[in-house]
């Protein structure tokens, strides 16, 4: 799997995953790749820093990721229109006031929840690909949501 950092011609910036290199080249050249915010196919790729897939003896556990979707500034996309970025907090703020951070246990405490192991809530939390991949594979809906840095503290 290769992550690549790609920007648009607008400047937002986000994140494309294909198998390898040639199949990012074949997308780009077919035209496939657009801008998940103002939907310009106008698409180039930027630096990427490469995933080092080492092991260690202590920890043999797969590294966390959040799946952030937009690049931010001041935790807003930049170029959307300020309603969408206003109704974006809006959203976002409610997420966090109605459901429980469980942070990397996302995964374990989503089957606790589908299984009846543990009671029934909304729950947020950071999971790798594989973690959702697995996830949905047993039926459990998950969602990657970039909640934006201001929306995760109350302004005082």
């Amino acid at each position: 799997m290769k992550v690549l950092n790609l920007h648009c011609g607008a400047g937002h910036t986000f994140e494309g995953w294909f198998a390898n290199e040639d199949d990012f080249q074949s997308q780009h050249e077919r035209g496939l790749l657009t801008c998940p915010v103002c939907n310009s196919g106008e698409v180039h790729k930027g630096l990427s820093a490469p995933r080092l897939n080492l092991k260690s003896p202590a920890s043999e556990q797969q590294a966390v990721v959040p799946a952030p979707v937009v690049s931010t500034t001041q935790g807003a996309p930049r170029g959307l229109p300020p309603e969408l970025v206003r109704a974006w907090m809006e959203i976002s703020r409610k997420v966090v006031e109605s459901t429980d951070d469980v942070g990397a246990q996302f995964a374990e405490e989503a089957r606790k929840i589908h299984y009846g192991e543990a009671q029934e809530r909304g729950i947020r939390g950071q999971a790798s690909p594989d973690e959702v991949r697995d996830l949905l594979e047993e039926g459990i809906d998950v969602l990657p949501l970039a909640l934006p840095e201001p929306a995760k503290h109350t302004l005082q």
